[in-house]
């Protein structure tokens, strides 16, 4: 099976980028599935429960999240009552929401569908680092015994990893090597050039960047974010506008070993 993940939708431009450009990609890839992280999809910070429909709308499946999940009052609404929405796994017992789930494919090929004897599915977890973020339980521990369950109904599980620190997400995709398809960082809206498979069968990308308008810093206007630097004085970082390309990477795996057997990088321009 195929999979295309999305990285992080910033604002109006990245969800316009997504419904316009994943029915091409959808297409070109022959894609069973797409996750995409939505934390910014809002405004570029956070997400409501109209800016995921949105997103769903376009053709993603599920939709992961990091560390702006609560920049957005309405986000409550969405992990009460949205299990195609996960939050990272390594917040505390009792928060509303889901960190993982497992969802059903629905092939794009109807010949690789003739040949399964049973219906596929796939587990995606989403986890947040704790290197230069805000605090939340260790997901190095946390993290193995969910991926232990999931592995009980599913070979193949994808992982975002939502973090700053290379090192954090390096080591982190290490651990699992050989236990889950895929893991792909997400946080720094910078996509990185190291897509690779480890030993075990494991996909990674350090980075998968981000989906929105790449005239900017990060995705925001360019002129308040220098000001800032500058005068160290509070500035409201509108998002940009221009150079709007959809990030991301193609993973296939195979679906009987839930190892991969390819990762290319995506970095498609809006027209």
């Amino acid at each position: 099976m195929k999979l295309l993940f999305i990285g992080d939708i910033v604002g109006e431009p990245g969800r316009r980028a997504v419904k316009t450009l994943l029915p091409k990609l959808r297409d070109q890839h022959l894609l069973d599935f797409v996750i995409a992280n939505g934390e910014n999809s809002a405004g570029g910070s956070g997400i409501t429960p109209k800016t995921a429909q949105e997103i769903f709308s376009a053709g993603v499946d599920v939709i992961t999240s990091g560390d702006h999940l609560w920049d957005q009052k309405e986000v409550t609404e969405l992990l009460q009552n949205e299990k195609r929405f996960l939050r990272p796994l390594n917040y505390p017992p009792g928060t509303p929401g889901q960190g993982s789930g497992i969802f059903e494919i629905q092939t794009s090929s109807a010949t690789r569908a003739e040949t399964r004897s049973s219906p596929l599915s796939i587990a995606v977890l989403n986890a947040q680092g704790r290197t230069f973020m805000p605090t939340l339980e260790n997901p190095f521990l946390l993290v193995p015994p969910e991926i232990e369950r999931l592995r009980q109904q599913t070979t193949i599980i994808f992982v975002d990893f939502h973090a700053e620190a290379t090192s954090e997400k390096i080591a982190f995709a290490r651990m699992f090597d050989g236990q889950v398809s895929a893991v792909v960082g997400t946080h720094t809206h910078v996509q990185t050039a190291d897509e690779q498979i480890f030993p075990g069968g494991t996909a990674y990308l350090s980075d998968a960047g981000f989906t929105g308008p790449h005239e900017s810093v990060l995705g925001r206007e360019i002129e308040p974010v220098i000001k800032r630097f500058v005068t160290n004085m509070p500035q409201r970082f509108e998002v940009a506008r221009n150079r709007v390309l959809l990030h991301g990477v193609v993973v296939e795996i195979d679906d009987a070993s839930g190892k991969a057997t390819s990762i290319q990088r995506v970095s498609e321009p809006l027209a």
